[in-house]
């Protein structure tokens, strides 16, 4: 694939909000890609990534929730729900060492990108993960993406949420910090909006919310709720 086409194609891809309180306060986690990324350079981003062909083959432990996966099959082919999941969880395992995961899992079978996680005997979990915002990248960027945005709480992790130590060098600075101070990061347009989406989320958890779709045509962007 040549670099016209590669800014030409939308890959989906996911991202995870990861939260946890702490002095009753939220802080979100949070790192910093690399100077020489082609894209989003320097940015602070939630981690995530591309959905790979592998992540389509794995079966979650424990489900996502009934509400997630319909929307999530929104104005996407139709079982497309679980893989993108899966891609948060295996995205939030390579750049930080966090394992959205519970014990109980098998070896076999399982795809190379996968054998890490699960040769802990670890199996992923997606029912920690709330989908909750879905954007695409506009066009003329180096990369676009059909990106799905979860929140999910750093209880779910399996063992200490503060271990970076397995972490990829993909993202720099990764570190917990303050939700309302997340705002004064460098960070890229559509994490600025995601971050408000997500403080009101957390001020009020209880009330039902529609899902806003960022998205694009030829003359202009849209921001629409389903």
């Amino acid at each position: 694939m040549d670099e016209a086409e590669k800014r030409r194609t939308i890959r989906d891809a996911a991202t995870i909000v990861l939260l946890r309180e702490r002095d009753g306060k939220p802080q979100v986690l949070m790192g910093q890609r690399g100077s020489g990324a082609v894209f989003m350079p320097n940015k602070y981003v939630f981690p995530g990534g591309a959905v790979d062909k592998q992540d389509y083959d794995i079966l979650p432990a424990t489900p996502l929730a009934a509400l997630d996966e319909t929307r999530l099959n929104h104005l996407a082919p139709n079982g497309i729900a679980s893989a993108i999941a899966m891609a948060a969880v295996r995205e939030l395992w390579e750049e930080t060492g966090l394992m959205l995961a519970q014990e109980g899992a098998s070896t076999r079978d399982i795809p190379a990108d996968w054998q890490g996680l699960y040769a802990q005997g670890l199996a992923p979990r997606a029912d920690p993960l709330r989908f909750f915002f879905r954007a695409i990248t506009p066009p003329g960027r180096p990369r676009r993406f059909d990106a799905r945005f979860f929140i999910a709480d750093s209880a779910a992790v399996h063992g200490p949420d503060d271990d970076f130590s397995n972490a990829s060098d993909e993202l720099g600075h990764l570190h917990w910090i303050d939700l309302l101070e997340a705002k004064a990061l460098d960070l890229p347009f559509i994490t600025e909006v995601v971050l408000s989406e997500v403080i009101a989320i957390t001020r009020d958890p209880n009330t039902p919310r529609k899902t806003p779709f960022f998205h694009h045509d030829d003359e202009r962007s849209h921001f629409t709720l389903f």
